[in-house]
């Protein structure tokens, strides 16, 4: 009897981050795994765009927690540092406001207190206090709980307390009050929710944990750009017996029962599987490629009523000349608004702001390979409604829109930017909605709030049809590459437990001869 005779067989549909690193732990564990994407090229959010010669990474450039990526490689024998390398950004981030203040955040803790006392010398004591609870968070929702699947109410019912203690019903943005009186230094360390879809004024204050998660490791860029740690990932998968199908859209998983049997693509490929993950949008999963069941007729329609999070206006623009010197690689630029406009993005109020907040990337300061020599890359986001709470028409407004963020970042942040702009491209919650099948265009699926958080989030193994995983953003423990990496680890834990008697005779071929 051979290994192969043997293997269960797994498909993921999706090949982001999350459905990457959940291929590779299942294959690493012995499944045979197919991973599936509608798309040229894996990724998901973190596609790779190129244009003129200059690469855009699509999605997330922020690399908080390196380790949750190690460990991919280590769990199948193999190094990181064979297939990626990673670049240290230093600061951080550079925050900066319209009335000229900069802060530039770091590891360094006497720089930071230093630029906190400039504002306002009673808050050092306060953020000390802070960075204390925030570490305090981190241990208790991400070491502890961060790749815990919550299948069951009592596992809730079981964390309540420490929760309790640490005021998760509080938001981030409230949380930070309590330790800091200057508004700048509040938003320095309430802003990061953003980065997961979160309303700082609204995310549960367990999201306070992100501050600890980067002063603990770091902030890192991925040499090649964040496209090349999935193509790292991605011959990882590979070298260890993975397979993967692009341009490959699941149109239906297929069940008998209450049981997925396989899936069909649209252009009428079929496969059958032992199991089925998805790492696609989760309303997409449960209303679109399950509609033929009633599992995924009820729970897709109770999920298109759950809070979504906003969606993103993204540039990726690319300039004749080099990275201006006083670039740095991330910067949050802050509108005269914080909260107000805060509200404006998650409300129902049915129109775009006039102003807006920007993260503007520039890879170029870090790594000259993202453009062609002696220009540079950019992309700039800013956080919009998704489109059911402003049902807008992008592709008509989107031009404009383009053009009025190209000129604020002309007077904010990079003087000549129009007469130097060489090559661009724009990404609009239409593309969310229609190239990554996310409900309403949201850019981070559910929306991280106490109520829709852990159990309360779609369960890492559906309830009701028990061969049927969930990962990524829509699942416990959210978005972002630590969030869907570690549901990635809960997701394939449960996994192991549902098919220990079959990946337990995986593994005694695997040892034979050696315990005959």
């Amino acid at each position: 009897m051979t290994e192969t005779m043997i293997r269960p067989t797994a498909i993921v549909v999706g090949a982001g981050f999350g459905g990457i690193a959940l291929a590779i732990r299942l294959q690493a564990m012995g499944f045979q795994t197919t991973l599936l994407d509608n798309r040229d090229k894996p990724g998901g959010r973190a596609y790779v765009y190129e244009k003129g010669g200059f690469k855009f990474d699509g999605g997330p450039t922020v690399i908080t927690d390196p380790d949750c990526l190690r460990e991919l490689f280590e769990v199948s024998g193999k190094e990181m540092d064979d297939y990626v390398t990673l670049l240290p950004v230093d600061p951080f981030y550079r925050l900066q406001w319209e009335d000229g203040e900069v802060l530039d955040y770091n590891n360094d803790q006497d720089f930071l207190e230093q630029q906190i006392a400039s504002r306002n010398p009673d808050d050092v004591a306060g953020y000390r206090k802070f960075l204390a609870y925030s570490q305090e968070l981190y241990r208790e929702g991400y070491e502890k709980l961060g790749t815990t699947a919550f299948l069951k109410m009592s596992q809730m019912f079981a964390a309540a307390p420490q929760l309790v203690r640490l005021r998760a019903d509080r938001s981030v943005y409230a949380q930070v009050s309590k330790f800091v009186k200057d508004e700048k230094t509040r938003q320095l360390l309430s802003f990061q929710s953003l980065l997961v879809g979160g309303n700082p004024f609204a995310t549960s204050a367990i999201y306070g944990l992100i501050h600890a998660l980067e002063r603990k490791g770091g902030v890192w860029f991925a040499k090649g750009g964040t496209g090349a740690l999935v193509s790292g990932l991605i011959s990882l998968f590979k070298d260890i017996g993975g397979e993967v199908r692009l341009n490959a859209e699941v149109t239906d998983i297929h069940t008998e029962g209450d049981r997925v049997t396989g899936v069909t693509t649209a252009d009428g490929w079929t496969m059958n599987a032992d199991m089925v993950a998805s790492n696609a949008d989760v309303v997409h999963t449960y209303k679109q490629l399950l509609r033929k069941h009633k599992r995924g007729q009820k729970y897709g329609k109770a999920l298109t009523k759950k809070r979504h999070s906003m969606s993103l206006f993204v540039i990726y623009f690319g300039l004749d000349i080099p990275t201006p010197e006083h670039l740095k690689h991330h910067i949050i630029l802050f509108g005269q608004r914080y909260k107000e406009l805060i509200a404006e993005i998650f409300g129902k109020g049915g129109k775009l702001s006039d102003d807006f907040s920007l993260y503007l990337h520039a890879p170029s300061v870090t790594d000259s390979t993202m453009s062609p020599e002696g220009k540079s890359a950019y992309y700039v986001l800013a956080p919009v409604p998704h489109l059911g709470s402003a049902d807008l028409d992008w592709d008509e407004i989107g031009p404009a829109y383009a053009q009025k963020i190209l000129d604020y970042l002309e007077v904010h942040a990079i003087p000549g930017l129009n007469d130097h702009l060489e090559v661009m491209h724009t990404l609009t919650p239409f593309g969310f909605r229609d190239e990554m099948n996310s409900h309403l265009g949201s850019a981070f699926s559910v929306e991280p709030i106490l109520t829709q958080s852990a159990w309360f989030r779609p369960h890492n193994r559906d309830d009701v049809i028990s061969n049927l995983y969930v990962t990524g953003a829509g699942t416990h423990p959210g978005a972002g590459v630590p969030g869907v990496v570690g549901a990635a680890k809960a997701t394939a834990g449960v996994v192991a437990d549902d098919f220990a008697g079959e990946l337990s005779k995986v593994k005694a071929v695997a040892d034979w001869p050696a315990n005959t």
